[in-house]
């Protein structure tokens, strides 16, 4: 006779007791440097919005104008009827602004990625995936039905030895460009060489590298220069690009492809109109204005150098995801509401979005953050993470 599974309330009582209890915090003002939370002004170090784009008065008005010229809804399946103008002119500026053939739009970062790798793999495929990859690269491999294989973080001698040992008819490596825990950066030049040498498509999900990465935040195919008929990149509009949605971009026959088999692009209402216009705003911003790329790469280089200065123990990260390791989920949830208290809303991240044993604080720093918000949040850490 089989067991009866918990029931929910005490599925939920575990969680609270482990300190894995989450809970939303109500914001009553837009995504920028400082919120306000509770009725109380804080300085936001916990948004992807790298540029501090989300509220930008040239996007809002790109939105306010689409919605104007093509309403609130898309209507149907970009294959019915809810392929509009502005989305089309929104695929070829995104396909030029990472220099790929072509480019197609989803819904989000999550659909685009569960889409690609069940259209590209079936049962005869094989995935190999970076052990940290986020959890929508591993669900997609899962649904996929193909072998899922996965390899040590960054261990691309253990990759490499996979992929010569795989009989696969289809071969995938799929892997973040930039991890979003972490903030390291995947060794693309290699991986896009152990790919063409095996015959491997190389999906790479660079959420967290485009508008951050790249002399002119085109993301991470700029900053290491690649480029090979074997990538398939894909990249979110909702966090440096200051919008919601995502676009994948290939060789023209794999976005074919796609267009004709990705389950999450055929079976879905099409993004509104107002998403693309207010992703290609952001892409107008970016080329015609550097600073913002330039001034989030500041940051970077400030807080890293202050956290050293004050101790503070930051693991290695280039990008704008800075991570402070504490272990246990009670101690990093304690270091949080110290920080909040001070007026600094840093999260903490807690299993299983990261490995048991390291809970952290996630810092998340923007453009639109001022050399004064660094030093003061750096100040902070050294005292909430103190004796």
């Amino acid at each position: 006779m089989s067991r009866a599974a918990p029931p929910l309330a005490e599925k939920l009582r575990t969680l609270e007791r482990d300190g894995l209890l989450r809970h939303r915090r109500v914001l009553d003002t837009p995504q920028g440097a400082r919120i306000e939370i509770d009725g109380r002004q804080v300085l936001n170090f916990s948004s992807n919005d790298y540029l501090g784009l989300a509220a930008d008065r040239r996007l809002r008005a790109a939105a306010h104008a689409a919605i104007d010229a093509w309403g609130t809804g898309a209507g149907a399946s970009p294959l019915v009827s809810g392929h509009q103008r502005v989305h089309d002119d929104a695929e070829r500026r995104f396909a030029a602004f990472v220099g790929m053939p072509r480019a197609l739009l989803f819904g989000s970062g999550y659909a685009a990625n569960l889409g690609v790798l069940s259209a590209l793999c079936d049962r005869h495929a094989e995935i190999f995936a970076d052990r940290l990859n986020h959890a929508c690269l591993n669900d997609g491999a899962l649904l996929s039905r193909a072998t899922f294989t996965r390899y040590p973080h960054g261990d691309l001698d253990a990759l490499e030895a996979r992929l010569a040992a795989s009989s696969a008819d289809v071969r995938v490596v799929a892997t973040d460009a930039v991890f979003s825990m972490d903030g390291d950066i995947a060794d693309v030049d290699r991986l896009v060489g152990l790919c063409e040498r095996n015959a491997a498509w190389l999906l790479l999900d660079d959420a967290h590298g485009i508008g951050v990465l790249g002399a002119t935040g085109r993301g991470t195919l700029e900053h290491f220069g690649a480029r090979s008929p074997r990538i398939v990149y894909m990249a979110t509009l909702g966090k440096a690009l200051g919008g919601h949605g995502a676009f994948v971009a290939a060789g023209a026959e794999v976005v074919e492809w796609l267009l004709q088999r990705a389950r999450t692009y055929v079976f879905s209402t099409a993004l509104p109109a107002s998403a693309a216009a207010t992703a290609l705003a952001a892409i107008d911003v970016l080329e015609r204005d550097r600073s913002l790329v330039t001034a989030l790469q500041a940051r970077i280089s400030q807080f890293r150098a202050s956290a050293a200065a004050r101790k503070v123990p930051v693991k290695p990260s280039p990008s704008a995801i800075q991570p402070v390791v504490i272990g246990e989920p009670r101690r990093a949830v304690a270091a949080s509401d110290r920080l909040l208290a001070q007026g600094f809303f840093v999260p903490a991240i807690r299993p299983p979005t990261v490995p048991e044993g390291t809970s952290r604080l996630r810092i998340s720093l923007s453009a639109a953050h001022s050399s004064g918000d660094i030093d003061a949040l750096v100040d902070a850490l050294a005292e909430a993470l103190g004796p």
